[in-house]
């Protein structure tokens, strides 16, 4: 049994990050909403309490019931977490009259074992919060201070609860707090006796277990392929777990990249996956045409998709499942501390397609980021081009052209899409970048070429770094390398005389334009 570390999500920024800590650290972690804790079983080694945007002293305060694990399992409570801990056992919590966002030092370490074992002081630490604990509880006693903070971090007195707990009001998590790994390690290993036995190796051999166990010795699973990691590791896996029974689609819709289609086949050759390709473009290109509005698009995409896969299905007997190729991201969004996601995004395209055809679903990734994702294809020795290929939109070129979608669109933008991606390999950039892309823009702008005017099309070119795409950075790609794709481009695409570099951050922007 996988051991595990529940983090309640009480709706921080930082949630997610506190989870990727933990899983560096080789210890498996599940964010629950704080008001869904499950029973705890021998699995679930500690629990952590996130921070949050809202205020313990307001009335919407978010109450999880403490007594579901205090004492029953050893606890760390960050921010929010440890503010509420205080409150409810009778401290002092109140609006904090100094700054206590930013970089900030551990002026005192009061007891330096335990929580803090091999932390100096000075240790610098990352505050982010606007209530602060004046008072701890008389069960509690005082750990270390910043300047600024005096209860920066306290925890239960021995004897006070059956198993410790522990409170931090600065966040561990964020690389700001320097320290901040070695602390999570100090709690996981030496109060929770985590044994950091969570690795790809030992994921790789329970999924495939998992699956052994889920799927009927005579059933077979159809998964639809995008040639990306997601759907490609989630492929390997149930190789290993069912062998020849899974049947794989990949399905040309129109709006892959240049030759993308020929080469995602040919990846997939020599990995023993049973994949049969569809050229359905025509079909696709039919129901998008003159549709210009983003969500139509996709729903028209979706919708195409859906057709097109249940036709071919129909081809195949005894499917059981339908696997996907969802991962955690998706998963959290679902079951945010918020409530479910108001609106699904209509572009996962096998979306409908398990009740149309009567499928159950299979997702064996679907606890894993995308990071970790790499690193189980790694473990499982798949190839560089499918591990570190950068993610691309179920949509495809759909969404980069802004406006309705023709052939000739598409065809003009895979040509400079193509010229970008092949200039970032040759000039040792594309492992650099999470994701890169070219947009079409729908806008025409006086050029010259030669004694001629033109009136041509516009694109933009988009790179940024990431590690999940929940939020990224524009890409500073070199000045010089960006000048030689705007010339090769412009020289060789004819229709486009004019090119731009999109500089914007996600958030407030988006990685797609569309």
């Amino acid at each position: 049994m996988t051991e595990k570390v529940l983090i309640l999500d009480f709706g921080s920024q930082y949630t997610q990050l506190i989870a990727r800590r933990i899983r560096e650290l080789n210890v498996y972690s599940e964010i629950v909403p704080y008001n869904k804790v499950p029973e705890l079983d021998e699995s679930i080694k500690a629990v952590i309490l996130s921070g949050s945007p809202f205020s313990v002293r307001e009335e919407r305060a978010l109450h999880p019931e403490l007594e579901k694990f205090i004492g029953k399992r050893p606890v760390l409570g960050i921010c929010y977490g440890a503010q509420y801990i205080a409150q409810h056992f009778g401290g002092r919590v109140e609006r904090s009259e100094t700054r206590e966002y930013g970089k900030a030092n551990l002026g005192k370490i009061h007891k330096s074992e335990g929580l803090f074992a091999g932390l100096e002081v000075g240790s610098q630490v990352w505050m982010s919060h606007g209530d602060t604990i004046k008072a701890i509880p008389e069960e509690f006693e005082l750990l270390a201070s910043t300047a600024d903070v005096e209860v920066a971090a306290y925890g239960s007195k021995p004897g006070a609860f059956d198993l410790p707990v522990y409170c931090i009001q600065f966040h561990p998590e964020v690389y700001h707090s320097l320290d901040g790994k070695e602390l999570l390690r100090n709690f996981l290993v030496d109060i929770a006796g985590c044994k950091c036995s969570w690795t790809p190796a030992s994921f790789v051999g329970e999924t495939v277990q998992a699956l052994q166990a889920k799927i009927g010795e005579e059933d077979r699973v159809l998964l639809g392929l995008s040639g990306g990691v997601d759907s490609s590791v989630a492929a390997m896996l149930l190789h290993k777990a069912i062998g020849e029974r899974l049947f794989c689609f990949f399905i040309d819709n129109g709006l892959l990249r240049q030759d993308e289609f020929e080469q995602v086949l040919k990846g997939y050759e020599g990995m023993g996956l049973n994949v049969t390709g569809i050229d359905a473009k025509n079909e696709f290109y039919a129901a998008l045409a003159g549709v210009s509005d983003p969500e139509k698009k996709r729903k028209a995409i979706g919708k195409t998709f859906i057709d097109v896969f249940d036709r071919e299905a129909k081809k195949l007997t005894n499917i059981k499942y339908l696997a996907q190729g969802t991962i955690y991201p998706d998963v959290i969004e679902s079951v945010s501390v918020h409530g479910p996601s108001v609106t699904i995004k209509s572009h996962h395209n096998v979306g409908g397609l398990p009740a149309k055809m009567g499928l159950k679903i299979v997702e064996p990734l679907r606890f894993l980021f995308k990071d970790e994702v790499r690193r189980v294809g790694t473990e499982m020795g798949m190839a560089d081009h499918l591990i570190k290929r950068h993610p691309f939109p179920g949509p495809g070129l759909a969404i980069r052209i802004l406006g309705d979608i023709t052939p000739e669109k598409v065809a003009l933008l895979q040509k400079a899409d193509a010229i970008y991606i092949n200039k970032l390999r040759e000039h040792g950039l594309y492992d650099q970048v999470w994701q890169a892309g070219t947009i079409l823009l729908p806008v025409q702008s006086v050029g010259v070429m030669g004694d001629e005017r033109t009136y041509e099309q516009a694109v933009a070119l988009r790179a940024v770094n990431s590690t999940d795409g929940m939020t990224a950075e524009w890409s500073h790609l070199p000045y010089e390398f960006l000048a030689a794709v705007s010339s090769s481009i412009i020289n060789n695409v004819k229709g486009i005389n004019r090119v731009v570099y999109d500089i914007s951050t996600k958030p407030p922007a988006t990685i797609e334009w569309e």
